[in-house]
């Protein structure tokens, strides 16, 4: 016996993702991307060190989670991203955020 569900569209678990990239050359700074929408996640990767911070909805401002090349994990409570309504602020955390690095990013809402 076969049986079928039927699942309503639900606009809530439709997902929005968006990515980026990022060269600072002269100082770093931190810097507002604008995603068009409130992310949920968001993930940066310093492509240059291979290393990334990463924040859930539902942690603090400027906490994120920062894995280095090694595979060490630390959270951070400062310098770390920040949500806003329409994207994200990548803060100064120095593992990630550094001069002259390659970053790229991925935000999902």
């Amino acid at each position: 016996m076969a049986t079928t569900s039927t699942q309503e569209h639900n606009p809530a678990s439709v997902s929005q993702i968006t990515v980026g990239s990022h060269l600072e050359t002269t100082t770093a700074v931190a810097v507002d991307f604008t995603t068009g929408f409130k992310p949920l996640y968001v993930k940066v990767v310093n492509e240059t060190d291979r290393t990334q911070i990463e924040w859930f909805d539902g942690m603090a401002d400027s906490e994120g989670i920062v894995t280095v090349a090694n595979g060490t994990r630390t959270l951070v409570t400062s310098n770390g991203i920040i949500q806003l309504s329409y994207g994200f602020t990548f803060g100064l955390d120095t593992n990630v955020n550094v001069v002259s690095k390659q970053i790229s990013w991925i935000a999902q809402g």
